[in-house]
């Protein structure tokens, strides 16, 4: 195990040392390949799944993909800090990290040809918690990576390359479920892109190790107990967690609908390619911002501006699916909002992990960061529905979800430790 001058083990020191552009592309491929796994299904397939299987179900379509995807959520909410937790204590030849995320890759790729031969809802739900469950195995390691080797002030651009990675894999994923040529298909590539993704990271970088001796004690009381992270304690963790969860939150209700919304409020002729098309206007105007985003961050040395001020964006752009329900209309605001959340993206994950309290703990610590991510994907279905249903149809939802977004970015000016 290599130390450091001061005498802590490299794993767990603070980094100083830039990396290369071979290891920032190849940790934003592994990044890029687990989003596609996620989002083919979340954007298209589980949507076509529901459709399929809702007469006679006793349920509508929009219920059980709530129901499936709020069900998945759930698992991701434990199963990412959970992950987390572990890989900061494996001691393994490979890494703390390169273990779960080839474990998870692979996981997840068989968990995604199972879920294409899903034959009812509760199969579907099954699959879906499967994909959830080793997926966030895979993340959790990929995130945790960034504190452990890059330097608090090239944390920016990196962050801003995951980003574009991220919205290529959500690009991605929704394309290769579209063009694939039927819901198996679609799984099946989304699933061979998943696994085949992480490999250059894997083969070609090598993972700071653990030694036994540097790993804390092991107890099932403690381990637990390390999942609360109190905010007394820890009050700018508090609130970046919380402005992180409000602005997925608002996000999540966006695009927790859009195949229905443009089906059966805007009538689009072709929903599924809509959906294709506004997610591509989304991730180009995202991939013009996030690294810029990143970089400018860095420079400057903060990063509470550049998100109050992407989130406010955002805010903006979902009022204005509320008040501007036309085919132009989805375009513009899927346009502004990857602008927004291009920013927000780069900059928000630097800020968090300028806030992680310890260097041991990195892996579950951003882990319970990344609930903020998932729990949005529980509450959304719970908060839209009913809406959808009953409180005014979709213009209500967007003006519900612009009021969340914009609760966030002010939130932001509560993180006192980071400019």
């Amino acid at each position: 195990m290599t130390a450091l001058p001061g005498g802590a083990p490299a794993a767990l020191a603070e980094p100083v040392e830039r990396v290369g552009r071979g290891w920032t592309a190849s940790l934003s491929l592994a990044n890029s390949a687990i989003w596609v796994g996620w989002y083919g299904p979340l954007q298209i397939l589980l949507a076509s799944q529901a459709e399929d299987f809702a007469p006679g179900s006793g349920m509508s379509k929009e219920t059980m993909l709530a129901w499936v995807t709020g069900a998945g959520a759930a698992v991701s909410l434990v199963s990412n800090p959970f992950f987390g937790a572990l890989s900061d204590r494996t001691t393994s030849r490979r890494g703390r990290r390169t273990p779960w995320i080839v474990a998870g890759a692979a996981g997840g790729a068989l968990s995604l040809l199972l879920l294409a031969g899903a034959g009812g809802v509760w199969t579907m739900a099954a699959g879906w918690c499967l994909v959830q469950l080793t997926l966030n195995a895979a993340f959790a390691a990929v995130t945790a990576a960034v504190p452990d080797r890059v330097p608090r002030l090239q944390r920016g651009s990196v962050g801003g390359w995951l980003g574009a990675a991220q919205i290529l894999g959500v690009v991605g994923g929704t394309g290769l479920a579209t063009v694939a040529g039927g819901i198996g298909a679609g799984y099946a590539a989304c699933a061979v892109f998943t696994a085949v993704g992480v490999l250059p990271y894997v083969v070609r970088h090598q993972d700071l190790r653990l030694a036994a001796a540097d790993r804390p004690a092991w107890s099932w009381r403690g381990f637990l107990a390390g999942f609360r992270l109190s905010p007394r304690r820890y009050p700018d963790l508090a609130w970046a967690w919380l402005t992180r969860f409000l602005i997925n939150l608002s996000n999540a209700l966006v695009l927790l609908y859009l195949l229905y919304y443009l089906r059966d409020r805007l009538h689009y002729g072709d929903p599924d390619k809509g959906v294709l098309i506004l997610t591509a206007v989304n991730g180009a105007t995202l991939l013009a911002t996030v690294v810029v985003g990143g970089v400018w961050s860095d420079r400057t040395g903060r990063r509470k501006p550049f998100v109050i001020w992407s989130g406010l964006l955002m805010a903006v752009a979902t009022a204005a699916l509320a008040g501007w329900q036309t085919w132009p209309g989805a375009i513009v605001a899927a346009a502004v909002l990857g602008v927004g959340f291009g920013v927000f993206t780069s900059v928000d994950f630097a800020l968090m992990t300028d806030v992680l309290p310890t260097a041991l703990d990195r892996g579950k610590d951003l882990g319970v960061i990344n609930v903020a991510n998932a729990l949005p994907q529980v509450a959304a279905p719970a908060l839209a529905a009913p809406i959808v249903t009953y409180l005014g149809g979709y213009r209500m939802l967007y003006l519900v979800a612009a009021v969340i977004g914009l609760a966030g970015a002010v939130l932001v000016g509560r993180i006192r430790g980071v400019d």
